[in-house]
């Protein structure tokens, strides 16, 4: 495993993170229903591995994720991990901007004093500790001051609750407006080879600040694993049946993407996922890739793509082949 400082913190948090957005469950993720026991056997596999850092988030599964971490993190796990979850979407119908109804929830974002920290009490009681390594604003929102909002979280810093901040769902301009009143030490944004465009005009930002860019749906939900996955079909609210890889013509681009690829995984003995992997972790040299695990063999094959050294043609070969499929905006 190779490791990284958190910003401008000590915190020393692996490369690769463990993402538990999958074990909420719900109607996001409809073919999964995860136990305490197997969080517990997911998170003993991390360690063993050396993947120290989890994230988290409120409204993942509406308080199931943190609430089976919380039960899971027991029995000495929980010092043994950065500890990482969100806050401003809250489901307790007290105001703020609505951000979207499901599965008889109304969310809504708020990222006032107030309902910033009620989230952050929130998630120690549904996760059973003292204290939270990583806060991240889950989207930032301009209906509150940023003065405002930064303020709450460094008094929570100082108080112990928390010991870093982040941001995530941002724009470069809201990472400069809130290193005003405050140290960030990660953005946390959507980033892939079928959607790069974000981050391309994010890194310039978060290397100014020192911030690390974490990664999310750096496999596009999994339909970068396999030619195969691109052809499935999926429920009503299921995340993945409303992204465009689905839809003709990109999923016929995507499948011409997978036919460059797949001699590219015999150059370098790894799976699809770990070449995608790769060519991730190349692109920002302060980039965390936080992947979703559901399975330990998932876990152990992405620890894999931390012995792939792409080659800079080899790269750019990836980047030409997957421009006809890519989108500059996603809904997730």
């Amino acid at each position: 495993m190779k490791y990284q400082k958190l910003g401008k913190t000590d915190l020393n948090a692996s490369v690769i993170s463990f993402g538990t957005w999958g074990i909420g469950g719900g109607s996001v993720w409809s073919d999964l229903s995860v136990g305490v026991g197997e969080v517990e056997s997911l998170l003993d596999a991390a360690g063993d591995l050396g993947i120290n850092y989890i994230d988290t988030a409120p409204v993942y599964g509406t308080g199931v994720s943190e609430e089976l971490l919380g039960k899971a993190l027991k029995n000495g796990r929980r010092s043994k991990f950065l500890l990482q979850t969100k806050c401003s979407l809250n489901w307790r119908n007290e105001g703020g901007n609505f951000h979207y109804e499901r599965d008889g929830y109304t969310v809504e974002n708020d990222t006032s004093a107030k309902a910033v920290r009620k989230d952050v009490e929130d998630s120690l009681r549904r996760m059973q500790t003292d204290y939270l390594d990583v806060l991240v604003v889950h989207y930032v929102c301009k209906s509150w001051p940023v003065e405002e909002t930064m303020g709450a979280l460094q008094a929570m810093v100082k108080e112990g609750k928390i010991r870093a901040v982040g941001l995530s769902n941002s724009k470069p301009g809201d990472l400069d407006e809130y290193e005003k009143y405050g140290t960030v030490a990660l953005v946390q944004e959507q980033y892939s080879l079928l959607a790069p465009y974000h981050g391309c005009e994010y890194f310039p930002t978060a290397q100014k600040h020192n911030a690390v860019f974490q990664v999310y749906g750096a496999l596009e939900e999994g339909f970068l694993t396999a030619p195969d996955y691109v052809d499935r079909s999926f429920p009503k609210g299921d995340v993945r049946g409303k992204l465009p890889w689905i839809h003709e013509p990109i999923r016929g681009e995507i499948h011409k993407l997978f036919q460059v690829m797949q001699p590219l995984t015999e150059k370098y003995a790894c799976s699809y996922s770990n070449l995608v992997q790769a060519w991730t972790l190349k692109q920002f040299p302060n980039l965390n890739l936080l992947t979703g695990f559901r399975h330990i063999e998932t876990m152990e094959n992405t620890c894999r793509c931390l012995d792939i050294t792409l080659s800079d043609e080899d790269a750019r070969l990836l980047s030409e082949a997957a421009k006809p499929a890519q989108v500059k905006e996603l809904d997730k």
